[in-house]
């Protein structure tokens, strides 16, 4: 009986699933997803955005209470206030009108522009503000607002205005109340009782509004009348608390200090007025004052306030001859008392290096503590001769074998060259300056907020040659002293990555040679190996490229730099940065047994350090089945995790409120992703419902898949089917692998356009399993690698009776790319084939250029990802041994090759010598091409291309079905722009 209630049971949900429809390609620009979340330092509102991946999308303003909830219609960007009481947010302009003008080719100016929402956190209300280009908050404080407009769309048919806001501005609209209310009274004749007057005034309003109704823009919001002026160069500042809203004309540039006590406005010079300067206002918001600290100039760039908002810098540039060939800034400072900004550093300062000036590249910076000011010093480059005449001149770059860096990457590197600035500091009470970097110390890390005495230097000058084919450079770091400049080395070419303490005792690395942790005192200058006492291995024992491994976590320090937390693979320890006590395992090894990784959980972003008795939040994850979750752990003893939860589940990062438990966080599986909030991470709440619009659609499920591979070694995949799976059906399979993607398991998987690999929800919803295998590497055997895990896992899989082995197939993008086309050279047993962006000669390939970078890819096969381990000259056999080109004539396998013309990380000539070799012996080959487009797909049209065609090509040759015209008769020249090929015959 309880066998039969069951099967009762399970018969109208499986009768459901069978009756769900296949995902088809027409899905993916309405799909939705949750998208930007933030929430209000105390918790008690919270925000995210629900976007379609192509069209409108909607913002939603919730109490965490769930008593309020608000949507705001294509509303993103927001921003809550520092005292919760606003959200202020951008809103897009119709998907529909924004294609419309692209379609019409609309100019810039003419496009459809965003509005801003203001929105009073708890009521209900929105006013919308139209065309507004920018907006600004304190960041650490409440009650402002700044914003300014876009340019007037123009119109030739009605008066122009610029829009302001919902609430009716008496100053905008006093010529029009005046009127009407004038002609109101007029009409009126004799002394008006109260009732008349009443009538009248109501009379007056209605015409009021009726006339500013008029004047709405698209998005709804009210504007004022202004028969002249352009209000795109007006800067609004409102009071959020009293609504009061002051305007500053020709503003240009805007920027409040953190604690919203002042904003700098700087205006522009009247272009309808020769006399007329530019200037620069400084307003002091609570007692409404407001002073001018500099008048005349050219340019200003990068204004920084100190944490108090007293101190102010920036730099500009005042030459009077307005066409120089160079033009030199200046740092100025502010503050507050002054009459006017004041030049503080030029290039004539004694200080500054000759040949050198003030960088307008470098935001100024002052010390947490305001005491010091730190800017950048860059050299003076020579001015182009504008006297040369250009179609005259040779276009060349010269290549030679002393250069640092190949021509590629030079060029590539060319806009930060001309950028690079060198760090100075300037003390304002001893108005002294110091120069920290130059030529041989670029790299300037600045300690503890400012507030350190010095700073860490770092400089790879005479290193930088061997990063071609090691992929590392070694650097060279120093102690600088900022009251003297003085260096004091720590270490010399060496591998390590320092970082200073947050409290600026010590610098720190981890050591990728030895395996292990060091500190370097900054008052005694002694170096001491931290975790030399803890014997489980600290670094990524997976690692399978032929390279020093990754440390297996990062570290975090506790305490005024009295601790430092590490990773174990595994576990966290507690170790004394000077080594004196035994590191202590503050997860007491529970991690280890029961095979359980844990990391940190930094729920404040601001946060440098953890306190001596915190109890932090851990992430974690079972690296057996994959479930994820958290758990918690005091940092001051040791023990095993306390609330342990795990789930089979993925979790995104949470994002706290500052001074409530209050969080919010995604969780996700292979059916939803969904927002939740909570105060403890194991008592969510679900907050969002998209995944309401898959219910109609057959989905799929994920399992984890364990097999023995051909070298006896047990692996591990992701096997997707079906949920409408027969077990009494035969499914054609597709492989889609890369390296280890595993632990993924419990990752959500949307149905969207392919950037280049195959979408796995619309395959396994149209009939397909889709298997991931996790590939474990062999140095100087990449493709046999590939092929022990592949293969093995296919062979597997077909002992079953569900898997149509005469129907399988395999496809990758990139790496990807490489082990498809190895593995047709080597098996039969594919069907079909489909190989993104392969390389398929690494004799040519050692020596080419990644182009999105510029650099040479020599170190990937001697250090990194293709895995050979050794040079062209030293193993020029394991080169070729694992290039697919030279066993192409071994190919049986149809292959469909993506690669595209702009591709930045492997070269296209790849693509072309597989194609090429694949034509001359006759075999089955497509090659598609996308113009312009690099390693994987960026514009969305073309992805939507690629993801019919993947869709065609395997339909075609695992399920029978009939050939698109592009598979059987191409695409000719002559047909480009007019026939994609894509009808089925």
């Amino acid at each position: 009986m309880k066998k039969f209630f069951l099967f009762g049971l399970l018969l109208p949900l499986l009768s459901v699933a069978q009756n769900k429809k296949p995902l088809t390609h027409d899905v993916y620009d309405g799909w939705k997803s949750v998208g930007t979340r933030s929430i209000s330092n105390d918790g008690n509102y919270f925000s995210y955005e629900i976007n379609s991946q192509e069209g409108d999308g909607d913002l939603f303003v919730e109490s965490f209470d769930g008593t309020y909830k608000l949507s705001v219609a294509r509303g993103y960007n927001a921003t809550i206030t520092d005292d919760g009481k606003f959200l202020i947010c951008k809103i897009k302009p119709t998907y529909k009108e924004t294609r419309d003008a692209k379609i019409k080719k609309k100019k810039p100016d003419e496009m459809p522009k965003d509005s801003m929402a203001i929105i009073e956190l708890g009521k209900m209300g929105i006013e919308k503000i139209a065309r507004v280009k920018s907006f600004s908050t304190p960041e650490k404080a409440g009650g402002w607002l700044a914003w300014q407009i876009e340019k007037p769309l123009p119109d030739t048919t009605k008066k122009k205005i610029a829009p302001d806001s919902l609430t009716l501005q008496i100053n905008g609209l006093a010529k029009i109340v005046d009127s009407i209310i004038r002609k109101t009274l007029d009409s009126v004749k004799g002394n008006l009782n109260k009732e008349e007057l009443i009538k009248a005034t109501e009379k007056a309003v209605k015409e009021i509004y009726r006339k500013a109704k008029d004047d709405v823009d698209a998005t709804d919001a009210i504007a004022f009348a202004d028969d002249d002026k352009d209000e795109s160069s007006t800067l609004f500042l409102r009071n959020l608390n009293s609504s009061r809203t002051k305007q500053f004309k020709s503003a240009s540039k805007y920027k409040f200090d953190e604690k919203g006590t002042r904003l700098v406005v700087e205006t522009a010079k009247n272009p309808k007025d020769s006399s007329s300067k530019p200037f620069v206002l400084m307003l002091q918001l609570q007692e409404e004052k407001q002073d001018t600290i500099l008048t005349g100039f050219n340019d200003i760039k990068n204004y920084s306030f100190d944490k108090s908002g007293n101190q102010l810098a920036f730099v500009a540039e005042r030459d009077s001859v307005k066409k120089a060939l160079q033009k030199f800034y200046k740092l100025y400072y502010y503050k507050t008392g002054l009459d006017s900004a004041k030049i503080i550093v030029d290039r004539n300062v004694i200080a500054v290096k000759s040949g050198s000036t003030v960088s307008e590249n470098y935001p100024p910076d002052f010390s947490k503590d305001g005491s010091k000011l730190f800017f950048g010093i860059a050299p003076i480059m020579a001015a182009l001769d504008t006297n040369l005449v250009d179609f005259e001149l040779a276009r060349l770059d010269v290549w030679t074998t002393n250069d640092n860096y190949l021509q590629p990457q030079q060029l590539k590197q060319l806009e930060r060259e001309l950028k690079k600035s060198y760090t100075a500091v300037y003390f304002p009470s001893a108005n002294q300056v110091i120069q920290l970097g130059n030529e041989d110390v670029e790299s300037i890390t600045i300690v503890d907020e400012g507030n350190a005495n010095w700073v860490l230097a770092e400089s790879s000058i005479g290193n930088r040659k061997e990063q071609q084919w090691t992929g590392r450079q070694k650097n060279t770091a120093y102690i600088i002293d900022l009251n003297t400049g003085a260096r004091k080395l720590i270490l010399k070419n060496t591998l390590v990555n320092m970082a200073p303490s947050p409290s600026g005792k010590y610098v720190y690395w981890y050591d990728p040679i030895q395996k292990n942790y060091f500190t370097y005192n900054v008052a005694t200058a002694a170096i001491k190996n931290v975790s030399a006492k803890i014997k489980e291995p600290l670094y990524d024992v997976e690692n399978d490229v032929p390279d020093y491994p990754s440390p297996a976590g990062r570290p975090n320090w506790i305490g005024n730099d009295e601790a430092m937390m590490i990773n174990d693979v595994y576990d966290l320890w507690k170790i004394d940065p000077e080594a004196v006590t035994a590191p202590i395992n503050l997860t007491a090894g529970y991690g280890k047994a029961n095979k359980i990784a844990m990391d940190y959980v930094n729920l404040d972003r601001e946060k440098r350090f953890i306190n001596n008795d915190e109890v932090i939040v851990l992430a974690i994850q079972n690296k057996i089945n994959k479930q994820a979750g958290f758990a918690l752990r005091s940092v001051d003893a040791a023990g095993n995790p306390l609330n342990v939860m795990l789930q089979k589940n993925g979790f995104s990062t949470m994002i706290k409120a500052k001074n409530s438990p209050a969080f919010l966080i995604s969780k996700t599986d292979i059916v939803a992703s969904e927002l939740y909030k909570g105060t403890e991470y194991n008592q969510l709440k679900q907050v969002t419902t998209v995944t309401d619009q898959q219910k109609d659609y057959n989905w799929l499920t994920a399992e984890l898949y364990k097999w023995k591979m051909f070298d006896g070694k047990m692996s591990e995949g992701i096997l997707y089917k079906p949920e409408n799976f027969d077990v009494n059906k035969k499914y054609p399979v597709i492989f889609y692998f890369y390296e280890r993607d595993a632990d993924g398991l419990y990752n959500y998987r949307a149905p969207a356009p392919s950037a280049s690999t195959i979408n796995i929800p619309w395959f396994v919803s149209n009939g397909y399993i889709v298997f991931d295998p996790n590939i474990y590497y062999k140095d100087g055997e990449p493709g046999e690698s590939a092929y022990n895990s592949v293969v093995s896992a296919a062979k597997d899989l077909s002992k079953y009776k569900w898997i149509d082995s005469s129907n399988m197939a395999i496809q990758g993008q990139s790496w990807g790319g490489y082990q498809v086309a190895y593995l047709i050279t080597r098996t039969n047993i594919f069907k079909a084939a489909g190989s993104g962006a392969p390389v398929v000669n690494m004799t040519s390939a050692y020596g080419g250029i990644r182009w999105g970078t510029g650099i040479n890819r020599q170190f990937q096969y001697e250090k990194t990802q293709s895995r050979i381990g050794a040079t062209l000259w030293q193993r020029p056999d394991l080169y070729i041994k694992n290039s697919p080109l030279f066993k192409m004539d071994k190919v049986t396998t149809p292959v469909l090759i993506m690669h595209n013309d702009a591709d930045g990380s492997v070269p296209w000539y790849q693509g072309i010598e597989m194609f090429t070799a694949l034509k001359r012996l006759d075999k089955k080959a497509w090659l598609l091409q996308y113009n312009g487009e690099d390693h994987n797909l960026v514009q969305r049209k073309n992805r939507k291309d690629l993801s019919v065609r993947l869709g065609q090509f395997f339909d075609y040759y695992l399920k029978g079905a009939k050939p698109a015209s592009w598979i059987v008769n191409g695409v000719p020249a002559t047909d480009k722009g007019k026939d994609w090929g894509l009808e089925v015959e």
